[in-house]
């Protein structure tokens, strides 16, 4: 393996890593991300609770399950979101964390 190669995968995992935090720089998706912090819920609950329209949740919901953040399950009609694992969890409690100390 040339060190080029490995450059280049490095170069690749900060490109990845760079896309992972935009994901997190949208307030609608971190609103939806938290809100998904201690139980699952389906577009409906949601937007209600966010006070946005189905429509706008569904967009973001997609967008964050492109990026792996969140997994949903079908009930019935109704798909049910949740954080997708426990690293999700961890960058939304240390986020939340790294904020209450800045301002506490």
């Amino acid at each position: 393996m040339k060190e080029e190669d490995i450059s280049i995968r490095e170069e690749e995992q900060l490109y990845e890593l760079a896309e992972l935090f935009k994901l997190f720089a949208d307030n609608s998706r971190i609103r939806i991300l938290c809100s998904l912090f201690s139980k699952e819920l389906c577009v409906e609950e949601l937007a209600e609770k966010l006070e946005m329209s189905q429509s706008a949740v569904s967009h973001q919901l997609r967008v964050l399950k492109s990026g792996r953040l969140v997994k949903g399950r079908r009930e019935g009609k109704y798909i049910y979101y949740s954080l997708a694992d426990d690293h999700v969890v961890s960058i939304i409690a240390q986020g939340r964390d790294h904020v209450e100390e800045e301002h506490g």
